[in-house]
């Protein structure tokens, strides 16, 4: 972080730093060494960087509105569903643990897991389609809801730090730094359990459904299974000195990951919604694009929307 010449440190900011250089890792990235904001800003005299960082995403809008945006299933009748807002708070929390253990910035892995789906449109991942096929066939562009929460990261003037984590929570770029890969991969670990749990409470699986050999090694709970993950994700980076699995436990997410797309996100069970999904998304962007609404504010408004607007929109077409 550059700092104004003549700038006075803070009492705060003499202890965070004399703590930090004490209890984190040489290979974490502290507070006050972030490269910064896209328009620099003077510090906090209470709360570190990525402090502020965490606060500016928790009292944005975007974040708010994760809570009517579901994971799999939409709009679902039932009160224990998880959603966009359940799915981040899980992410955050199991991240955090993590990073204690390995003695990392857990301030930037917080900030990060809590900004990584602010840009997630409505309806999971169907709805992430549809709006990327919308704009590909309109007007040959994209979405990617990692783009997008950038994008808000950006008007929210997040460090450098929390924008590359949020960017690189998925898709081809690895993240620049070990807080961002904690969450890339932590991200996996949550939505397949939750997801597990949400789709045996739909009744699209039951407990015997699932593979075999991967919940032998993994474990027969959401609970143990998590517990299996995250004890191995310490040890092994422990090991190597860079956030990674083991062949063992990594494998056996991946197949069950795999095992999952099959049988639920991708399976005919969630085909119905998957394709209410998609006609409502190309419904409201075909009357967005014909009233002459540009694509950056289409992409804007439908992203967006929660699951319940959304389809309360599209309904008001007709």
């Amino acid at each position: 972080m550059v700092r104004p010449a003549g700038a006075v440190v803070s009492p705060f900011e003499e202890r965070i730093r004399r703590l930090e250089r004490e209890w984190l890792s040489p290979l974490a990235v502290q507070s006050y060494e972030t490269r910064g904001r896209l328009n620099p800003e003077s510090e906090s005299d209470v709360r570190t960087p990525f402090q502020r960082d965490r606060d500016r995403v928790v009292h944005s809008k975007p974040f708010r509105r994760l809570k009517g945006k579901t994971q799999v299933f939409i709009d679902p009748a039932g009160d224990h569903y998880r959603t966009r807002m359940t799915h981040t708070l899980e992410t955050t929390g199991i991240a955090r643990v993590v990073a204690r253990a390995l003695r990392l910035n857990e301030d930037l892995v917080e900030a990060i897991g809590l900004g990584h789906d602010t840009g997630h449109p409505p309806f999971g991942h169907a709805g992430e389609e549809a709006l990327d096929d919308a704009l590909a066939e309109r007007f040959g562009g994209h979405f990617r809801h990692n783009e997008q929460s950038l994008r808000i990261a950006g008007r929210l003037n997040l460090t450098h730090e929390v924008r590359d984590g949020i960017l690189t929570h998925t898709g081809p770029q690895e993240p620049e730094t070990l807080e961002g890969k904690i969450v890339r991969i932590v991200d996996r670990v949550a939505y397949i359990n939750h997801d597990i749990d949400d789709a045996i409470r739909y009744g699209i699986l039951a407990e015997s459904d699932l593979p075999h050999a991967e919940i032998a090694i993994l474990g027969d709970t959401a609970s143990r299974r998590i517990d299996t993950l995250v004890r191995d994700l310490i040890d092994s980076s422990t090991r190597d000195g860079d956030i990674v699995q083991s062949a063992e436990i990594g494998g056996a997410m991946l197949a069950l990951r795999g095992f999952m797309f099959e049988r639920v996100y991708l399976g005919p069970e969630t085909t119905v919604e998957h394709d209410r999904a998609r006609a409502s998304i190309h419904r409201i962007f075909d009357h967005l694009a014909a009233r002459g609404d540009e694509p950056d504010a289409i992409t804007e408004f439908i992203a967006g929307m929660t699951d319940r607007y959304a389809l309360d929109y599209a309904a008001g077409l007709d």
